[in-house]
């Protein structure tokens, strides 16, 4: 896998791209980044909140239909998505949790939700 060019043409996104992505990112700018440890955690959730409430905006000021149907404002609800992405990939790397723990938790959680109500 290069990081200049596509990633995937067709096929699925897996969580394990994304955090060879994410660290690639931030192999890149480790200079001028905050880096990447369990003491910078809290502020990679927070800055994904932060891009939430962006996602938020777009949904509240033009509706959910028309953010999934206009092509531009998809396009821009897709990208706030991306950011999303990105800081939760960031926390990720900063707690050290592998795509394989992260779906060990999935999994049991949506079972027990499975059984909740």
């Amino acid at each position: 896998m290069t990081m200049d060019g596509p990633i995937l043409p067709d096929g699925e996104f897996t969580v394990n791209e994304m955090l060879r992505m994410q660290q690639a990112l931030q192999d890149q700018y480790r200079q001028i980044w905050e880096g990447i440890s369990p003491a910078i955690g809290q502020n990679k959730l927070l800055w994904m909140v932060g891009e939430i409430g962006e996602v938020i905006d777009i949904v509240k000021k033009n509706g959910g239909e028309n953010a999934s149907r206009d092509p531009a404002l998809r396009s821009r609800l897709t990208e706030e998505m991306c950011d999303v992405l990105m800081y939760f990939c960031d926390t990720l790397l900063c707690y050290g949790i592998s795509s394989q723990e992260l779906k060990r938790a999935y999994v049991e959680k949506f079972q027990r939700n499975m059984k909740r109500w």
